[in-house]
């Protein structure tokens, strides 16, 4: 397990590395120029090539590239175009925002979507099992910010139940976390009746009703533990995007956040701002996706079966490579 970890980081700096160079392509062929926004219409050209050469627009795209991960490995992602502040720093204070988001959602997506599909596939066919198609359906076919507008509309504005911005009181979290939970628990539905009718129709589930195990105690101790075992790792991925997908949601419900942070910087051509963002989310997805990973391997059996069966094969090959010199010297 240890030297599978290792192996995952190691090839974590490969995938940054090109993602970071990915970005910067994008960049320099998107249209518009930082340089012009910063130094304004009516510069001059001497104060437009000034405020190029301080921002360092004039240096070639492999003397940005190398710049960039040279400040990364002293801890810094550069200075905002346009705050003239520390890019780290300002990660550091909106980013907790995006995790109570993210987290949040992610929780209550769980709470709605692993009963509603346990309850659609042991009621398949039925009314049930169709009302929760029907509202998987719903809230994966409608986009993010549609949805965000309807809750906005709905709950905020025609019955002003709960705020429709900020952060403040505490319930102005209700409708962001809701409108990102929703279309995240349709998914965890599906997925969930889909591995649930897998199980039920095992024989070892038809063994313990035979035995004349309840219903309840079936579905406790057999179905449920072994339908979510796949929910695992999409619950992980669906954790990694929220922390990058929540913009939308940011920005509506103008919530100071990682996702605002990034569209201010799309739309103001900061570059360091999008690099920093873009670098910072890519590392924290590619973690949170290594510790699903671990976690599913403790999870199934079958996968710990596989490491103890590796290193068991390991340490014998080891041992007849000890012993053949042995034989040979006699």
């Amino acid at each position: 397990m240890g030297r599978y970890i290792l192996k995952r980081l190691l090839l974590m700096i490969p995938i940054l590395l090109g993602i970071c160079l990915i970005v910067l392509i994008l960049i320099d062929v998107t249209p518009g120029d930082p340089a012009r926004i910063v130094a304004g219409a009516t510069a001059t050209p001497e104060q437009y090539a000034k405020v190029r050469e301080d921002l360092q627009l004039d240096r070639s795209f492999i003397e940005r590239y190398f710049s960039f991960l040279g400040g990364v490995l002293h801890g810094s992602f550069g200075t905002s175009f346009i705050t003239k502040t520390d890019v780290w720093h300002d990660m550091a204070i909106r980013f907790p925002y995006t995790l109570i988001l993210a987290f949040s959602s992610v929780i209550l997506s769980v709470i709605i979507g692993i009963p509603l599909g346990m309850m659609a596939a042991v009621n398949q066919n039925t009314w049930k099992d169709y009302l929760a198609i029907l509202f998987s359906l719903l809230c994966s076919a409608m986009p993010a910010f549609w949805l965000a507008l309807l809750l906005v509309q709905w709950f905020g504005v025609d019955l002003r139940w709960v705020p429709v911005s900020g952060i403040s009181p505490w319930t102005a979290w209700i409708l962001p976390i809701l409108s990102l939970a929703l279309g995240y628990s349709a998914g965890t539905a599906r997925l969930m009746r889909s591995t649930t009718l897998e199980v039920i129709r095992q024989d070892y589930i038809v063994t313990a009703r035979a035995k004349g195990l309840g219903q309840r105690k079936v579905l406790s101790r057999h179905v449920l533990k072994n339908s979510l075992i796949p929910v695992i790792v999409s619950v992980g991925s669906m954790f990694g995007m929220s922390l990058g997908g929540s913009l939308i949601t940011e920005t509506i419900y103008s919530i100071p956040g990682l996702g605002q942070y990034t569209l201010v910087g799309l739309t103001n051509r900061d570059y360091p701002v999008i690099q920093g963002s873009v670098l910072f989310l890519s590392t924290l997805f590619s973690i949170v996706i290594l510790l699903i990973d671990i976690i599913f391997a403790f999870v199934d059996p079958r996968i710990r079966s596989q490491y103890m069966r590796a290193k068991k094969v390991k340490k014998t090959d080891d041992g007849e490579e000890k012993k053949a010199p042995e034989g040979g010297v006699a």
